[in-house]
């Protein structure tokens, strides 16, 4: 590992453990170099996974990217960043485990939209509003109805159940 420092190409591993959900290693590093000390954290990646953009551009997929589109949906609402981390690692587990080595930006959004709409509603209508392109105030109302028809059962159940 080169150090990010110096640029020294062989740094030394001090400490190594897994991530408190046992989805990387992370690891202490020092550059004998310089003697900057700095944490890299490793992950198993099933396959190469290639995003297919609109334009038909192939680029690889970057975990960061979606992290970032996922944790600005989220922001100020009740996610903690480790509940952030499972959810961004379980959408490309299930990409890595498709068999697929590439796949659609439309896939990826899908996939977010799923797993927002179980995490949280405000962060799904956030998601979904650049993902959609809402283009006006009415497009946000239809949007809301339709959450509000998927929600309304699930409560009417629970109350049933009292």
């Amino acid at each position: 590992m080169k150090c990010p420092f110096c640029g020294f190409d062989d740094t030394i591993v001090k400490d190594s453990r897994n991530s408190d959900d046992d989805t990387c290693v992370r690891r202490r590093r020092e550059c004998p170099e310089c003697g900057s000390r700095f944490t890299t954290f490793e992950r198993v990646q099933l396959r190469e996974l290639t995003v297919v953009k609109k334009n038909g551009e192939h680029v690889p997929f970057d975990r960061e990217k979606l992290y970032r589109s996922i944790s600005i949906a989220v922001s100020k609402r009740p996610v903690s960043p480790e509940r952030l981390d499972k959810v961004v690692n379980s959408i490309i587990r299930r990409f890595e485990s498709s068999g697929e080595t590439e796949i659609t930006t439309k896939e990826i959004g899908q996939a977010v939209m799923e797993s927002l709409s179980r995490l949280d509603n405000i962060a799904y209508i956030r998601f979904a509003s650049v993902y959609k392109d809402f283009k006006e105030v009415k497009d946000f109302e239809e949007f809301v109805k339709t959450i509000d028809e998927l929600v309304k059962p699930v409560i009417e159940n629970k109350d049933e159940k009292k």
